[in-house]
């Protein structure tokens, strides 16, 4: 994280290329994470209940308590490195804007709304899915919105 002590980013030949694969690692991360959640846990609300609870009609099991377990904290682990490192870069190379600042609080603040929701819809209620959809689209949009943006800043200097 050495990006965090340099005065400025853009100009130091060493440091761009490395931000530039941690950026373009991220994007690919936060595409694939949908696409991997879509063939695995579900995306939308029917396939999320579906793996929670299970389908006695077509014979499905529920996820087991140990399994949900371990999910979620894999979970926690992915979108903490994820938006730490990304939340790091974007303050560093995008300016400190109102717009900016607060795309960074809902993007935290989303992030961690999937997180609960996802746990009191499996331990206390399923109304709680929708509001994992909603808070996992929404982090992810922002996300990869702040990844293309970092990267467009990386290599544009608007003070030319």
């Amino acid at each position: 994280m050495k990006f965090t002590l340099l005065k400025s980013i853009r100009q130091d030949i060493l440091m761009r290329p490395i931000l530039l694969g941690l950026l373009l690692f991220t994007l690919a991360y936060l595409i694939a994470d949908i696409f991997v959640k879509y063939s695995s846990f579900g995306i939308f609300s029917s396939q999320i209940h579906q793996t929670l609870f299970g389908n006695e009609d077509e014979f499905l099991d529920p996820i087991n308590k140990a399994a949900f377990l371990e999910f979620w904290h894999m979970e926690i682990f992915f979108i903490m490195m994820i938006l730490l490192s990304l939340s790091a870069v974007f303050i560093r190379l995008c300016a400190s804007s109102t717009p900016n600042l607060w795309l960074l609080n809902i993007l935290l603040i989303t992030a961690l709304t999937a997180l609960v929701s996802l746990v009191l819809a499996f331990f206390i209620s399923s109304y709680f899915i929708d509001i994992y959809v909603f808070s996992f689209f929404t982090w992810h949009l922002i996300a990869l919105y702040m990844a293309l943006f970092s990267l467009w800043n990386l290599f544009y200097d608007p003070s030319l």
